[in-house]
């Protein structure tokens, strides 16, 4: 009797060791259980995309992720900065340096990694001006007659498809005008970009002339493809509105911006307190003809947050592999 009571003590205490395993177990797996999350995206719905990915990945770890909210860079850079929200997967560690730098830098944010790499930005005009005028540089626009191809409204200055206002590259146009000499030939159209984008793609439709900024990865470059349908322009030397630095890209072209990188800013006492969130953020890479195609394919209509769900769950679903690496080595952190 002894040995039957000592036999049920030992099988119940090896259960109480095999279950107190399984809830540690179930702890490692989920190290983000009963932490809300709340990213940001700006004003522009092609940044949904990567940030939903993101926000897909936390949930995995557990995660409660809110909704994303739009901010313009600036104020996301100080809202993540006072704890106001948790992270955001569209900071451009050059054009953004001076937001993240006036939140607080280091000592209130993170950044560690490189969520998307390679991305591109400048100034281009119709491949048939460009070849017509043999116009190869933003500097021959201080030509009245050379600026005047591109006047959309009547006032005999060329018109520039440029920043919506808050956003970095507002800046760094808005110095290029003053450097290169432009502020009595060319104006500097903002607002909504995506409104602006489209009057100057109906332009070129329409076989006139168009002048505008734009970046990589976005969808423009699909629809106006750079060396078949426009032409980069480049600049007559480098500046920038932070110092010196040279803009000149490996190619040894110089179309007036560094080569930039896509990272993900995160509170950094969140990501103290969060070691599986904080490697995750580090790990995730996103290429930018990924991101590209699903921009597309908003551009093409696909635009609900519906869409956008599929586009991200597709995406994982293709790259399952390496989703599900991001989020083992999140879990080890936290071990």
């Amino acid at each position: 009797m002894k040995k039957t009571s000592l036999a049920i003590a030992r099988g119940l205490l090896a259960l109480g060791f095999a279950a107190f395993g399984m809830v540690a177990q179930a702890a490692d797996d989920l190290p983000g259980k009963g932490v809300t999350v709340q990213p940001l995206k700006s004003s522009l719905a092609e940044e949904a995309f990567q940030t939903l990915l993101v926000a897909r990945a936390l949930e995995k770890l557990g995660y409660t992720v809110e909704p994303m909210k739009d901010l313009e860079p600036a104020t996301e850079h100080l809202a993540i900065a006072n704890g106001d929200a948790t992270f955001m997967a569209n900071h451009w560690s050059l054009l953004h340096a001076d937001f993240y730098k006036n939140s607080g830098g280091d000592a209130k944010l993170w950044r560690k990694g490189v969520y998307s790499d390679g991305a591109v930005q400048g100034y281009l005009i119709d491949r048939k001006t460009a070849e017509q005028y043999n116009i190869s540089n933003i500097a021959q626009l201080k030509d009245p007659a050379i600026a005047k191809l591109f006047d959309a409204d009547g006032d005999g200055k060329a018109d520039l498809t440029g920043c919506n206002p808050g956003w970095g590259c507002e800046l760094a146009i808005e110095n290029h005008l003053t450097a290169y000499q432009l502020r009595d030939t060319v104006t500097h159209k903002q607002g909504s970009y995506a409104a602006l984008m489209a009057d100057t793609i109906a332009r070129f439709k329409q076989d006139k002339p168009v002048l505008y900024y734009t970046w990589t990865p976005y969808w423009v470059s699909a629809v106006l493809r750079p060396g078949a349908d426009v032409v980069w322009l480049q600049v007559p030397f480098s500046s920038s509105q932070g110092g010196n630095a040279d803009t000149q890209l490996p190619n040894g072209r110089n179309y007036g911006f560094q080569a930039n990188q896509e990272q993900i800013v995160a509170n950094k006492a969140f990501v103290e307190k969060n070691p599986a969130a904080g490697r995750l953020f580090e790990v995730m890479k996103l290429p930018i003809g990924d991101i590209n195609a699903q921009n597309l394919r908003m551009s093409q209509g696909a635009n609900t947050q519906q869409d956008l769900e599929r586009h991200t769950d597709g995406w994982i679903r293709v790259h399952r592999p390496l989703f599900d690496g991001w989020i083992e080595e999140a879990r080890a952190a936290a071990r």
